[in-house]
């Protein structure tokens, strides 16, 4: 089955050197990807820092395992949310969105299992690598609450970050070779 036209976003848990969310939303056939060191919110009136990393190919959306000691980003890494999501304004299409990145505001509507509703991700004037991801206030902002503590686990395995680490201590998960 061909893949949908509509792009995607993941959201990866991941325990590197120090446990963040890669927050990726699919732009020009790459993830744009950004560390959330505190992870996404569904309250408005929080503003999670964002720090833009190396793109990613469109294959790495669905990664789940553990990076191998020694290597870039060594650790164990879940799908903790995956989707689509569509631009804000719905008469703008992917050239737009490569357009609002490049400006530095990116407003998206995500359509997925645990992240609903509109972001915007905002690039901070005096520091070009670091963002703000914002709720919006819509239906699907939850004031006062954190969803990253709500859920721990994958959305495409059930699994936690401690699992995976068991499971390789174990030998039933291989470790991940980067590079």
């Amino acid at each position: 089955m061909p893949r949908s036209k509509r792009p995607i976003f993941t959201v990866q848990k991941h325990q590197a050197s120090h446990l963040h969310y890669d927050f990726r939303l699919e732009i020009g056939g790459l993830l744009k990807s950004w560390a959330i060191p505190k992870g996404p919110s569904l309250d408005p009136t929080v503003k999670r820092l964002a720090v833009e990393v190396e793109d990613h190919d469109l294959g790495y959306a669905e990664f789940e395992g553990v990076i191998e000691e020694g290597h870039y980003g060594a650790g164990p890494v879940l799908v903790w949310d995956t989707g689509w999501f569509e631009p804000l304004d719905a008469n703008q299409g992917s050239a737009s969105l490569s357009m609002m990145l490049h400006a530095g505001k990116l407003e998206v509507h995500l359509h997925g299992q645990r992240l609903r509703g509109g972001f915007t991700l905002v690039r901070m004037k005096d520091r070009p690598q670091q963002w703000l991801l914002i709720k919006q206030r819509d239906k699907d902002a939850r004031p006062g609450h954190e969803v990253v503590q709500e859920y721990d686990t994958s959305v495409s395995s059930n699994r936690t970050i401690e699992d995976l680490e068991a499971a390789v201590a174990a030998g039933t998960l291989d470790t991940y070779h980067c590079g």
